[in-house]
């Protein structure tokens, strides 16, 4: 089998994961960066086709008939023509809950950020501020506890939950907002909007859908609490960025921690990059060595199991 591997440099940037279980699977040729016109021209022959991000068009499938095998390195797959891959009898597999561990615990990086203020102090300590100080500690910049705190969750997936499972250990009160009541969840369910107004922290681990799409707008971030933090780590489009930008900026919320924007990489142009208390990384909850070295490994079973028959993960 050839395998044509499109945009591994999303994978594998820094090149600490090995293509050895790919090249047991086949004759792999492996391309960092593919553009959409190039699309065509790098799966070529090949009968299995792994990407991220990009986009497997109707017309890149006419123009590829030998494509088989559609296997990807995401659990989102919006950026394939499912209806045509299955009318052409493509299988596509995504990959789903390899990053559970690594969103959650940056979930809560961001809020051990915000609460115990451990870069602020650094650089208070580095600048001299606590040599000079009479008394053994120093603390001007107010820090806060965890436990008793709000934190109201987005989504209850794997991540909702696992992010859930870690407030349970820093005694907060835990809220979960989700489309479907969860079958025996131990803590207070209800709809958005109650949510975001007990939140002291209001997460959103939801997929992108109609519905959700620029669910965090005006409305929603009037309702905040004024000494609420928000985090996005799910999609960037469930943002309204213009106004979670001014609601920062006005001081209506007390600070944002985002993972994740509308368009990525991150425009020059967005209002959230000069925005007041507000912490953007550049897409990176999911990208710990261990995550995506499972991610590849789940890639790879896909494959077998497709080779044996018996496809998992199969979308189409």
């Amino acid at each position: 089998m050839k395998i044509a591997v499109l945009d591994w440099y999303t994978v594998n940037i820094s090149g600490d994961i090995s293509t050895t279980s790919l090249e047991k699977l086949g004759d792999v040729k492996i391309i960092p960066l593919t553009s959409p016109e190039e699309t065509a021209e790098n799966i070529g022959d090949a009968e299995i086709v792994l990407c991220n991000k990009v986009m497997i068009t109707r017309e890149v499938i006419d123009k590829c008939p030998n494509i088989k095998y559609i296997g990807l390195f995401a659990t989102g797959y919006n950026n394939i023509d499912i209806e045509y891959a299955k009318e052409k009898n493509i299988t596509v597999c995504n990959a789903g809950s390899y990053s559970t561990n690594a969103v959650a615990q940056q979930t809560f990086a961001y809020i051990l950020d915000y609460c115990n203020k451990i870069r602020d102090y650094d650089i208070a300590v580095k600048n001299g501020e606590w040599e000079k100080f009479p008394s053994f500690s120093y603390f001007p910049i107010p820090t806060a506890e965890l436990a008793g705190k709000t934190i109201s969750i987005v989504g209850y997936g794997s991540i909702g939950r696992k992010v859930a499972e870690l407030a349970k250990a820093f005694d907060m009160n835990i809220v979960i907002s989700t489309r479907t009541k969860p079958v025996d969840c131990p803590y207070e369910v209800t709809d958005v909007m109650t949510a975001v107004k007990k939140a002291d922290i209001l997460t959103f681990h939801c997929p992108l859908t109609e519905k959700t799409k620029g669910i965090i707008n005006a409305e929603l971030l009037s309702e905040m609490k004024q000494t609420a933090i928000l985090i996005n780590t799910s999609r960037g489009a469930v943002v309204n960025e213009k106004d979670l930008a001014e609601a920062l900026n006005q001081e209506k919320i007390a600070g944002a921690y985002l993972d994740v924007l509308e368009k990525e990489p991150m425009s020059p142009d967005t209002p959230l990059k000069n925005a007041r208390n507000c912490v953007i990384t550049p897409h990176t909850s999911w990208a710990s060595f261990e995550t995506r070295n499972r991610l590849v490994g789940i890639v790879c079973e896909n494959i077998k199991a497709w080779l044996n028959g018996t496809p998992v993960n199969k979308v189409n």
